[in-house]
């Protein structure tokens, strides 16, 4: 590794007030983006280069993968990632140690020189706890610029950096477990919760653990009885056989199933049928045992009802089950009445949403990268359009194309809806906190059209297979104002406009030429909604 010929103490002493200060304005962040950018606009601005820019190997966890790049400073582009080979990146991670060029060095480490007018480089290996984390490269057009204090403060800066980019990177994974679990409790706690057995549990000791919703609310249990014997609670709730059952299975870990009796905790008795099991933790030891109620009385009520409307929901779900979405076939079998055979004439909203900037995007990228991309902003177009009470009816590439107003119609909240979810939609798009379009997807935006018109929404395709869709001059028209809106804008028609009246605040632009119309229509940019 080129060392400069004489590193004085005093040179360290100087170099003393800068690594204090560029530390502190690492310490100021937490994220692994914003640290990464902290960490590249310090190095650059305190050793006065004109280029900076750190590369992540793709394999964090095993330190190795093509090194990607994270966060560029300075006037000239630099490549999105590095050759595998990458001469000076292999050589620095093999000795973790600095690399320090000059011009003459240019032949034989081409690559550290980030751009043709560059005359110094660094390159600098960032490591913490064993694990290779990436390449930080400093570039500037003075000659031998990267020496004495320049130098002293790069030696110490780095390691410090790379630690915190470490504990940053372990803090995310740990976040993100934790959103995992929390996500894991509150699924079991929404199970839970929503069965309709009765579920109880005792820890070791027989103390009465845990209830969900359905015992509580028909064994008439309160938070009070947590923490109680359960011989207590139940005593005057289930015959003393149960008891002893229950009991016994404490004692044992002996599951006992299908023990049968009446509980007289509610305003009325429930015939019940109750399954004991033990609760087993870590290496099978025994922690306590569930009970299952089933409300047989209820099952019967419950059949009886469902016999009465079976036929006709059967109907509509032979209809539907194969081409609309569970929520909407649900939605049908409760109105089944407004269901037809066939294509049905709609008034409804038409919504054509497209990502910009996305050729050119995907033109050098990962088919992998390219689908989390856009995973990513479809799982969250999507949750705006299905609470919006839209029909999402396809996805072309990187477009989605919705509907407001088939099957079910509601003509004016149609149209409110549809605008509304649009304006949510580039919200989140510019949001800074959005969970889509980061690092090198970050310049993305979204055009979104919009039309109100007739249509035809009913059966397309095959004998083999049939998909609900909707076809017509309207939804021509709104695909083509979808490419006629720019990354940011809500474009609609003066039909939308009609429909949703004084709820939208927009402004009027120069009418437009639509292939496929003889006279020009007007528009409309949405600027925003007005309660």
């Amino acid at each position: 590794m080129d060392q400069p010929s004489v590193v004085s103490a005093n040179d360290s002493h100087k170099a003393m007030p800068d690594l204090v200060r560029a530390t502190a304005a690492l310490t100021r962040e937490s994220g692994l983006n914003a640290l990464a950018a902290a960490l590249v606009d310090q190095a650059v601005d305190i050793t006065q280069s004109d280029l900076g820019a750190l590369y992540l190997f793709a394999d964090l966890d095993k330190g190795m993968g093509t090194p990607k790049l994270l966060y560029r400073r300075g006037r000239h582009d630099v490549p999105k990632s590095l050759r595998p080979n990458c001469e000076s990146v292999a050589l620095v991670s093999e000795f973790n140690d600095l690399l320090v060029l000059h011009d003459a060095d240019r032949p034989y480490f081409a690559d550290a020189f980030l751009d043709f007018r560059m005359r110094s480089a660094i390159v600098a290996p960032l490591a913490a706890g064993g694990i290779r984390l990436g390449v930080l490269f400093l570039n500037a057009e003075v000659p031998e610029l990267y020496r004495h204090v320049r130098l002293r403060f790069i030696e110490s800066f780095v390691p410090l950096a790379a630690g915190m980019l470490q504990n940053s990177r372990l803090l995310d994974e740990v976040r993100r477990k934790l959103r995992e679990i929390e996500a894991l409790e509150r699924y079991q706690e929404n199970v839970f919760s929503s069965m309709t057995d009765l579920l109880v549990t005792t820890d070791q000791n027989g103390v009465l653990r845990y209830f969900n919703r359905a015992a509580q609310e028909r064994l008439k249990l309160a938070e009070s009885h947590l923490g109680q014997p359960m011989e207590r609670v139940f005593s005057s709730v289930v015959a003393p056989d149960v008891l002893k059952a229950i009991e016994r299975s404490q004692r044992t870990g002996e599951a006992l199933l299908g023990i049968e009796g009446i509980a007289s905790a509610s305003d009325r008795e429930i015939d019940f049928s109750l399954n004991v099991s033990p609760l087993r933790g870590k290496r099978g030891r025994r922690e306590g045992v569930t009970l299952l109620f089933t409300d047989q009385s209820a099952e019967r009520e419950l059949k009886s009802q469902m016999d009465v409307v079976k036929e006709e929901r059967r109907i509509v779900k032979d209809m539907f089950a194969r081409y609309l979405s569970q929520d909407v076939v649900e939605n049908l079998m409760q109105q089944p009445g407004k269901v037809r055979l066939g294509g049905d004439k709609k008034l409804a909203t038409v919504f054509f949403a497209d990502i910009r900037g996305y050729t050119s995007f995907a033109e050098d990228k990962d088919p992998e990268h390219i689908l989390e991309v856009l995973n990513a902003y479809f799982a969250e177009a999507v949750e705006h359009i299905i609470r919006r009470a839209g029909f999402i009816d396809k996805f072309i590439g990187d477009a989605i194309m919705a509907a407001w107003g088939v099957p079910l119609e509601t003509e004016e909240q149609d149209a409110v809806n549809a605008v509304s979810c649009a304006l949510e939609i580039q919200e989140r798009v510019r949001s800074p906190n959005r969970s889509f379009f980061l690092g090198d997807a970050s310049e993305l935006q979204v055009g979104i059209g919009l039309h109100t018109g007739a249509l035809v929404a009913g059966n397309i395709g095959s004998t083999e297979r049939m998909d609900y869709s909707i076809i017509g001059d309207s939804v021509n028209v709104a695909a083509r104002l979808e490419s006629i809106a720019r990354g940011g804008e809500v474009i609609i028609t003066k039909e939308t406009r009609d429909v949703v009246g004084d709820r939208a605040r927009v402004e009027e632009l120069e009418p437009v030429q639509v292939k496929g119309k003889t006279e020009p229509i007007p528009i409309f940019r949405v600027l925003e909604m007005v309660s």
